[in-house]
């Protein structure tokens, strides 16, 4: 044989490596004892791979995700193996699209995954299941998507398949080149939709990324399309704390085809500014998500201690969130004089006040009390400390239940407490439109009944509140008592 060795010590040394390689390979491979590599390495050089721990996450984390419906290219076996770091990796791609759920389209893949950023596609080479009619699938990377219209602003990305080597697909796309291997998977989602309602932010946007790439412990590369550079600079602590590494500019990605181990395209989402626990593949709740906000803020202050109205210490404090546009407090001057004459130290919120998130999320959390006008302002309540309390104003206009939805729902998983302030149709500058006679005040559920148009044009955007001093005096004075001691 050809270059068979020719002494039989030689031979049996031989023999003997190649007997203790593979223990060697599992030594290496359960004691992840491999030389650290680079974050990404220019093509030319080997691919990086991920350790055995990372995959078994991925795969891990698409196990009972996929639901009825879906767009799926792996088996039923497959999907449902748990891989440990001393099973060998899969032979071909893997790729799993789950299209069923209420609140946004996402896709899972693993293996030889290519991300060309300019133009929105993701190639998922050597699919081991590919199957020719699931070959190319689009999505929008936001979490909302029955509201259609402002889907329309999201950039649709592309994800294609193709088949093993020697596949019999003669219409399969070829994959282009790496030009950068990364060794850390990938998330895409967009900054587009809703980006500067800091209530859509958080619900479609920051929770999803916070339930989809938390998992990786800042090992995750994040790819963003519909680039916004003013959103990125304002979430930027959020950012780093999800990751270790600048988000990418997918739209204007001038660095060719990145590759990566795995990637999630599109954000796992469960309800409206909440999660559903028992949907998490990791078992996050509202509470772990607010304990991941303090953390990227460095807020000091976790719980809420009652003050005491007798000691003559400290007050209670009160951030009253001021809107400039629809549903203004109009009388915000005269409600901040009540609260103060009651005990407590008001801390007035303006649009200004509350777009610098640094310095904004430092003076909620040293607050007690949130309240304001039903609006996107309330969901700052995410930067209270646990046992504070959340007070929402609600217009006039039979709108309790959507605000408490919204606003109310939430708020007991996050630890914190809620109180409402309900409107009445004396305390509404309606009655500067409309007489008393009027539907608007003598039957608002008939406006209800003629469309979400009317009563977003009624009773959303279109009055104001001036509160009865006398009756929220009143309310703040039980406040005020239910957030201190004797």
């Amino acid at each position: 044989m050809r270059g068979r060795p020719k002494s039989k010590k030689h031979g049996s040394g031989a023999a003997a490596l190649w007997l203790l390689l593979p223990l060697l390979v599992m030594i290496v491979l359960k004691t992840n004892l491999l030389p650290q590599v680079a974050r990404y390495s220019i093509v030319g050089s080997p691919p990086s791979a991920a350790s055995g721990d990372e995959m078994a996450g991925d795969v891990d984390a698409t196990k009972g995700y996929n639901q009825q419906n879906q767009i799926d290219t792996t088996s039923r076996e497959e999907d449902s193996s748990v891989r440990n770091s001393d099973v060998a990796a899969p032979l071909g791609s893997k790729l799993s699209c789950n299209f069923s759920d209420h609140q946004s389209n996402t896709c899972t893949m693993e293996g030889d995954l290519r991300i060309h950023g300019k133009s929105a596609t993701v190639y998922v080479a050597s699919v081991s299941t590919y199957r020719p009619e699931n070959s190319t699938i689009k999505l929008r990377p936001y979490a909302r998507k029955w509201e259609d219209q402002v889907m329309l602003l999201v950039r649709e990305v592309t994800v294609r398949s193709s088949p093993p080597a020697g596949g019999a697909d003669d219409d399969a796309v070829t994959p282009p080149e790496c030009s950068i291997r990364h060794d850390v998977p990938a998330v895409v989602f967009s900054t587009g939709g809703y980006n500067r309602n800091f209530f859509h932010v958080m619900t479609d946007v920051i929770i999803p990324l916070y339930l989809t790439a938390r998992e990786y412990d800042g090992r995750v590369q994040l790819l963003a399309t519909d680039y916004e550079p003013k959103w990125i600079a304002k979430y930027k602590s959020i950012l780093a704390a999800l990751s270790a590494y600048p988000v990418i500019d997918m739209d204007s990605d001038d660095d060719g085809v990145r590759c990566f181990p795995s990637a999630r395209v599109g954000l796992e989402s469960h309800k409206e500014f909440g999660i559903v626990p028992g949907l998490s593949r990791n078992g996050y709740t509202m509470t772990s998500f607010r304990e991941f906000i303090r953390s990227a803020y460095s807020l000091q202050r976790p719980r809420a201690a009652p003050a005491s109205r007798s000691s003559g210490g400290r007050k209670p404090q009160l951030v009253l969130i001021l809107r400039r546009n629809s549903r203004q407090l109009k009388n915000e001057a005269d409600a901040i004089a009540a609260a103060t004459e009651v005990g407590f130290d008001v801390v007035p919120a303006g649009p200004d006040d509350v777009s610098d998130l640094e310095r904004f999320s430092a003076a909620v959390n040293s607050c007690d009390v949130l309240m304001g006008v039903h609006g996107a302002g309330l969901a700052n309540m995410l930067f209270l400390p646990d046992n504070a309390t959340v007070v929402q104003i609600i217009p006039w206009g039979e709108l309790k239940w959507p605000c408490r939805h919204s606003f109310g729902e939430p708020v007991a998983p996050m630890g914190l407490r809620y109180l409402e302030y309900e409107a009445t149709a004396d305390e509404t500058t309606l009655n500067e439109t409309y007489p008393r006679d009027h539907a608007v005040f003598t039957d608002p559920i008939s406006v209800h009944r003629q469309g979400f148009d009317k009563v977003w044009n009624i009773f959303i955007n279109g009055q104001h509140v001036i509160v009865d001093i006398k009756r929220f005096r009143g309310f703040v004075e039980q406040l005020y008592k239910a957030t201190t001691t004797e």
